[in-house]
């Protein structure tokens, strides 16, 4: 008899609820990622290192597709991300590669927006792309938008 095949789906969580679904999908027996990054959070009396989410609302598990339906034991479970009309799968090696680069040290490096010019070429290979190269379409405060003009996207860098 064949295994069922394990995969990997996109769960959209209640918002700032992403670690704890992750925590309690994995205590219940399906396994979950969180993709997080640290950062220093800085309040009036005191400095913390936190581990914040990278994808809002959002985490990864991995289950077969006759199990789907236990995600939603979990009560900060809103729904699954679907493309084309179906739940959107990925790959292991997408999942590996998100690992590897958020536990690299050039992952999340801090970008010096004054002198940022908007329409200027930038390099993100040092930001986790391989490869890649972005124009800057604008700045303001501590917020940078760049054209990946390849990809057809556009990302936002903030300091």
């Amino acid at each position: 008899m064949e295994t069922p095949q394990k995969n990997w789906h996109v769960v959209y969580t209640k918002p700032r609820a992403e670690k704890k679904t992750a925590t309690r999908l994995n205590a219940i027996g399906i396994e979950a990622y969180c993709p997080t990054v640290k950062e220093i959070r800085v309040w009036s009396d005191r400095k913390k290192k936190v581990d914040k989410p990278v994808l809002p609302s959002m985490i990864f598990v991995k289950l077969e597709e006759a199990n789907r339906h236990l995600v939603f034991d979990v009560g900060s479970v809103v729904r699954y991300l679907f493309w084309q009309k179906i739940p959107a799968v990925v790959t292991e090696k997408e999942i590996e590669a998100l690992r590897e680069s958020l536990s690299s040290e050039s992952a999340y490096k801090k970008v010096d927006f004054e002198t940022s010019k908007i329409g200027k070429k930038i390099d993100l290979t040092a930001y986790g792309f391989k490869n890649e190269e972005g124009t800057i379409k604008s700045v303001k405060g501590n917020k940078c938008w760049i054209v990946l003009e390849r990809l057809g996207f556009i990302i936002k860098l903030e300091a």
